[in-house]
Order: structure tokens, then C-alpha cells, then sequence
């Protein structure tokens, strides 16, 4: 089972924020998910972005590749270098 973390859209028509979540590869991208580990909201100035830093590090030693666009918020986060 390859296992992902990446980003659940969440919110109204035209009002994203986004589930920073752990799941399947391939379950559907608002599916199911095995974790939530933190959420992101582009909508603010800056943008929002809150990670549990102890949770992403568990499952990337565990093995889960994140996203590219939940790399670079992992990264924001100072969970990846």
C-alpha cells in the first residue's frame, strides 16, 4: 500500500483551504484518509498553514512521500529541510 500525504479541498465554491491528511494512493483526493495532520489556508495574507510537526516526521520515517505542493508546505513548517 503506498501511502501519501497531501492535501483534502475543503470549503465553499471560489473559498478554498485545504486538509493537510495522510492517505492511500489511491483512494479519490477528498476521500478517504488513514490521518489528519495539519491544514492550510491560502486565502489569508499570509497564508495560513499549521502542521503537526511530530505526526509528519512519524510517517515520513514510516515511509509516506508527500505531494509536491504538501512537500513545499511541509518544508514552510520546518518539518522537511
Amino acid at each position: 500500500m503506498a501511502v501519501k500525504i497531501r492535501l483534502r479541498r475543503m470549503g465553499a465554491k471560489k473559498a478554498p483551504f485545504y486538509r493537510v491528511v495522510v492517505a492511500d494512493s489511491r483512494s479519490p483526493r477528498d476521500g478517504r484518509f488513514i490521518e489528519e495532520i495539519g491544514y492550510y489556508n491560502p486565502m489569508t495574507n499570509p497564508a495560513d498553514i499549521k502542521v503537526d510537526v511530530e505526526k509528519a516526521k512519524k510517517w515520513i520515517e514510516s515511509g509516506a512521500q508527500p505531494t509536491e505542493t504538501a512537500k513545499s508546505i511541509l518544508k514552510k513548517s520546518g518539518v522537511i529541510d
